[in-house]
Order: C-alpha cells, then structure tokens, then sequence
C-alpha cells in the first residue's frame, strides 16, 4: 500500500480482503496488519498501536517524521509474545506512546527468517542474550541500536517496562542521537564482520578429527542420569543424535550409540513428549525433560522422526519405530494444511494459559478410566492428587513399561495394553478440549523436512499412507508455492503463495525430495531435486564454498548472512553441502560431489570451535568420507527378491548407501544417473548392483548375497590424507 493508513484509513482499504467475517463497524478496530496473510502478524491486527508490516513503507515514514523505528520479532506460537501483546500492546496508552514516540513494525521470523537472524544477532551484541519477542531499536537507516526481549507494560521484576523504555529512547534520540547512531554504527560493523567469508578451503583437508571433536564435546556435556547434553533448559536437538550415530559406525566407540539412544528414551518417557496425542513439546524448562514448554513445531516433530528412526535401524528396538510411528501419526493427524502440506505448529497456550489442553488432574483421569484403572495409570505416569506442576500433572514416564511392569509384578504386555487403553480413552476426553491456536502457514523449509521424515519412514515401515502423503506435500510445494519464473516460495496461505524462498527452504525441501525418492523410486522426484539445486548453487552459492542464507538478488539488511551453526533447525548451508554429496554420488557426478567437498573445507575452518553447534556440517562430512556407495536393483520377474534387498538395505543402519531402481526403458533415469545403464535383469531375474564410485563389483541376485556384501563393507575410517 503505498498510502500512510492510519486506522481510518484501513477501514477505507478493506475492500482490498475478505471482510465476510469483520463485525458491524467495518473493522475500525483493525491496523494495517490485517492485509498480511501471517497468523502471528494478524494477531496483531486488532491492536490499538500503529503498526507496518516490514517494508520501505514503515521507513520512509521513519525518515519523514524523524522518528526511531521498533521492530517487534516473534510467531504465532510463541508464548511469551502472547503474554507481552496482552500486557502491552493491546494497551491503549502504549499505542498512543509508540505512535508518537516511534514507527513500529511487526515481523515474522516464520515468514523473514533473514530478519529474525539478523537482528537476533545485533541483540546478542547489544545485551549478551536474545530471545523472543525480540523488539529492536533502530536508525531508519535499519542499524540496530537498543534491543529487548519480553517487555511488560510497566516494569516488573527484572523486565523493565515498554513505556519507561519508549520514552527513555525518545529523549536520547532527541538529546544524544549521535551516541545512538554511532552505537547502531558499532553494532553494524560488527555483524559485518561476523559474515565475512574467507577462502580456507585450499588448506583444509577432510579427516575424521573434526568427527573425535564432536564425540569429545558431546561426551564431556552429557547428562549421565537423564540423557540430552548441557543444563536447562535443554532442547531435543535430533541431528546431534543422528551424528553420533554415524560416529559410532565409523569409531565402533558405544558411548557414541549409548548416548544417541539414551537421550531418545528419555525425551520420549519425559513430559516434554505428549504420551496421549503423541509428539515432542519444543524444549524442557528442567534438566529432566519433566516440564515442557508445550508448543509445538513441525520442524521438532520431523527432525525426531528422522533421528528415532535411524536409532531403529543402529538398534533394532521396537522402542524407537514406536516412538517414530507416534510422531508421524501426529504430524498427519494434527497438522494438516486443507488445501496440501503441513501446518507450521501448534500452540502453547489455551484459554489464556500455556498447558491447559495437555494438563490432567487425578479426578479428571479417575472419571474417564474409573478409579482402579485410573490409579494404575496415574502411578506409572507420576500423577497425584497434589499435581506435579502448578497443581496439575505433566503425563511422564519416570520408569518405562518393563519396570513399572516388575514393580507391579504382572507382565509388561499386560501393563502395555492397560497403558494403551488409558491413553486411547484419554485421547477422546481429551479431544473435547479448547485446541491450541494451530500455526496453519506452509512454510517450504519445514516441510521438506517432514517429506524427508514421511518418506524414510514409508521406506523403513513399508507404509503405503506415509509414502503417499510425503508425495502430496512434495507436488503441493512443486505444483503451488513456485512463482512463474520456476522459483521456490517460502510460504503458503489462504491460497496465496509469496515470499522469495532462502537457503533453506531450497536444502530442506531437496533433501525432502531425495528421501522421496530413495522411497518410491519415480524419477521426477530426483528430477526436481536435480533442478532446485541447480536453482540453490545459482541464486545463493558463490562458487568458492560459500552458501549465503538469502539469495543474490534478494533485500540485504545490512549484511548478507551465512549461517554455520545448528539450532533447533540445522543449518542450511549444512544441509546444502550434504545434498549436493549425496546427489553427486546418486548420479556419478563427480563435478557436483565436489562442490559439495568445497562447501565442507569452506564451512570446516569456522565451524572446529563449535563441536557441538554444527552436528549436519559433520554428518556432511561423514557421507564425504565413505565409503560411498549406490546399489542399483533391477526388477526382474521375482517381486518377491526385489522386496527382500528393499528390506534388506533400508532396515539397516547404511547412512552412506544410496538406491538406485532401474527401470530398462526410462531413459530420464537413465540420463540423470548413468550408473544404471547397462545393469540388467540377469535372466529376467531381480538383479542387485553394488558399485562404490564408478566401479561396480559383481552382481548378485538373491538376498542372501546382498546381505553377504553389506556385511562385509571396508573399513570406514578413512585413509591419512
């Protein structure tokens, strides 16, 4: 909108969106926020304060009226920013206060993770900690100059208040300007600085060292008792397990797969996991893993998913398909998109308070199971009548099912099946409940990765729903979030798919689309994984290693951002590096296997201090290692082998081993991976291929000899360079 609305005028404006649903004042409460497609900024949109959504807009005003600008930072789920808009920002003097004082602007790190990582870093420059909600200060020129987190009205405990501090930064920018602006200055230098690249490459070599670190720091920060690394709050982090994984394959070091395991079985007995609806809260606020912050995000559900699985295949306990089962369950029975994908996460909060849908007294669970029941089940998940939480109970598992079971003294599958009814009827009472606010964004990102998670599972558990929905979301995000130029979007709502995709988007959802492949076999899924990476090196590399976050042509806000470390979500450019690795071996080539080299010596030198903050980069550097291997299977006229060498090589831990199904007459496949030529069905028989590189060694055509090769794989460690 290129006019000035004020509240006036967006009444003015409502014509521009569905005013089906406005009441019969014709949406005079509403600001500017209620043309944006954004949950979180929508919930803004009744506020009595002034607000733009990010753009030149909101600071040509800035500079017109001479005024600061606050940037308020959060999501739809976020409890706190709940809280602060309650409190503040639905406070009519402190609208007042803002309009007069400064220009304010609502962003979603959902929607603008370019912006949340930007300014989330000036925060930790400017106060040492950062968090959400973020609410940043700057110039209008952008440059960051004052930041806080969680702001109440008034000052409270250790917050101060909002209008103390408007005010306060209206008098320096009156008084002391040019200490904020050479502050702002100070700030911008300084994350310049931190996206620097340099060229290493040519002197780093890829070993296993950087791997013995990892083990070393995930060893010396593990919690013995409770599994997980570090003290509170503590944070599932899956792709941490999923490296130590791949270093106990290498080492043969137990404590690596001891460590992996244990922190899984006890995120998934904590109450961090919901044991009636199934899924993982986003972190615990105690060391363990008792109390939740109860939101929860699909990028949690989908990283815990791949990690549970992958322990199924390094252990083969039921335990971890259980819990992998539950957590896809959840995913498709609570977070789908009606019109295709998945939802971006739910709440913590209902009725006005975090927990309520997931929170049970004794009583209420006497009532749905009758007393005997009731007791039993509250014993095993730590229910009382005091309550273990603000005079609740967080359902969790201080023992699992077998120790109950003996300290009951009845078997443990009896125990299971009681425990299984209890929560099934749980469930329904349950389900009569207020829901939390459902996050109901697409975003491209998340779910890549929860196409990668569905199509593992379908491959591993031979399940026809999960393979089929992982194809419904992939051909949602390729049919309906790509403008007409082919490009990826990074969002999807309410019909309109818009914001040019970042990094991420482009790694998470090739990554989704080589897992649905290696699931399903259809060659246009390695086709349109082949063709987003060409669009990722083009629009975000610069051809010496380097993966910015934001494309080349996109808005810079003051720094062009490269992201190494992990967070909850694992770096793009990791995940970039490893998918150009794993689809240069898939195809044979070699050009493509060594860009994805070139980002891991790139990306190694910067991330060696951080051992434990780069676990994908390292899991890239695993698959780069070896050995490297692709088995192409040719169907013949005996389905029932092709299926046992399916088993056989996906219900094995092999993260270096790729699958490659011919098919003689489809000539695409054929020209994308040219391995597959010329390996037929030896006397129309099933035929199995296993070729490391470009050599091939002979073929075989039972299962048996399959498993004789895989068996008898070299030794991982690799050569001294």
């Amino acid at each position: 909108m290129k006019n000035d609305l004020g509240r006036q005028d967006t009444v003015n404006h409502l014509s521009a969106v569905d005013t089906s649903n406005l009441p019969p004042d014709g949406g005079k409460q509403y600001n500017r926020l209620i043309f944006e497609k954004s949950p979180y900024l929508l919930q803004h949109a009744a506020n009595p304060v002034d607000w733009y959504p990010w753009g030149e807009e909101a600071f040509e005003k800035a500079r017109r009226e001479d005024k600061p600008v606050m940037v308020s930072i959060g999501y739809s789920t976020c409890h706190w920013c709940h809280v602060m808009e309650e409190e503040s920002f639905q406070d009519q003097e402190v609208g007042e206060t803002l309009k007069r004082h400064v220009v304010s602007i609502k962003v979603d790190r959902e929607e603008r993770p370019d912006l949340d990582n930007t300014y989330m870093a000036a925060c930790q420059l400017l106060k040492g900690n950062a968090g959400w909600p973020l609410n940043i200060f700057l110039s209008p020129d952008k440059k960051p100059f004052f930041a806080a987190t969680y702001l109440p009205r008034e000052a409270r405990n250790d917050s101060a208040g909002i209008l103390e501090v408007i005010q306060r930064i209206s008098n320096l920018w009156k008084d002391k300007r040019e200490d904020l602006l050479q502050t702002g200055e100070k700030v911008t230098s300084s994350l310049t600085r931190l996206a620097e690249t340099t060229d290493n490459s040519a002197k780093t070599t890829l070993n296993e060292q950087p791997l013995l670190q990892s083990y070393d720091g995930f060893f010396a920060a593990f919690d013995k008792d409770r599994g997980g690394f570090g003290e509170a709050p503590k944070f599932p982090i899956p792709h941490n397990v999923s490296l130590l994984l791949r270093i106990w394959q290498r080492s043969g070091q137990e404590n690596a797969h001891a460590m992996a395991l244990r922190t899984l079985q006890h995120i998934r007995l904590g109450g961090i996991y919901d044991h009636i609806g199934f899924g993982v809260h986003r972190y615990a606020l105690d060391p363990y893993w008792r109390i939740p912050h109860f939101e929860k995000m699909l990028y949690d559900q989908a990283l815990l998913a791949l990690a549970s699985l992958e322990a199924f295949q390094a252990s083969s306990d039921r335990f971890f398909r259980n819990m992998a089962e539950e957590i896809l369950d959840y995913i498709i029975r609570d977070l789908p998109q009606k019109e295709g994908g998945f939802c971006s996460g739910e709440d913590a909060d209902t009725e006005g308070e975090e927990g309520t849908f997931y929170l049970w007294t004794l009583e209420q669970i006497q009532e749905v199971l009758g007393v005997e029941h009731g007791t039993v089940f509250g014993h095993c998940y730590e229910v009382s009548w005091e309550g273990n939480f603000e005079g609740k109970n967080i359902l969790r598992l201080e023992m699992d099912v077998n120790q109950w079971a003996s300290w009951f003294g009845i078997e443990p599958q009896t125990l299971g099946d009681v425990l299984a009814l209890g929560r099934q009827k749980l469930f329904v009472a349950r389900e009569q409940r207020i829901r939390p606010h459902r996050d109901d964004m697409v975003l491209a990102a998340w779910n890549g990765l929860t196409i990668a998670a569905l199509a593992r599972g379908a491959a591993l558990f031979d399940n026809s729903l999960y393979l089929s929905l992982a194809a419904d979301a992939a051909d949602f995000i390729l049919d309906k979030m790509r403008n007409d130029l082919g490009r990826l979007l990074r969002r999807y709502r309410q019909g309109e798919a818009a914001v040019p995709a970042f990094l991420e988007d482009y790694a998470f959802v090739c990554w989704g689309l080589l897992e649905l492949y290696q699931a399903c076999f259809e060659t246009r899924y390695l086709r349109a994984a082949l063709d987003l990476t060409a669009d990722m090196e083009r629009l975000f590399g610069d051809g010496k290693g380097h993966f910015f976050d934001t494309a080349e042509d996109a808005e810079q806000v003051l720094v062009r951002n490269r992201t190494i470390l992990d967070g909850a979500i694992p770096a793009g450019n990791s995940a970039a590096s490893l998918n150009l690795l794993r689809l240069g071996s898939l195809t044979g080539d070699r050009s493509m296997e060594k860009r994805g080299e070139l980002v891991l010596k790139a990306s190694l030198a910067q991330a060696l201090p951080y051992p434990t903050k780069t676990s994908l980069l390292r899991i890239a550097l695993d698959f780069a290692l070896g050995p490297q291997q692709v088995v192409v299977l040719t169907p013949g006229d005996n389905p029932e082998v092709l299926d046992g060498m399916l088993k056989a090589l996906r219900s094995r831990f092999l993260p270096h081993t790729l699958i490659l199904q011919n098919v003689p007459d489809d000539g695409q496949l054929a020209q994308l991976a040219p391995l597959v030529q010329g390996k037929t069905a030896l006397k129309g028989r099933t035929t199995a291929y296993l070729c490391r590189g470009q050599t091939c060694l002979p073929p075989v055509q039972t299962v048996e000899e399959l498993v004789g090769l895989l068996e008898n794989l070299p030794d991982p460690t690799p050569s001294a360079p």
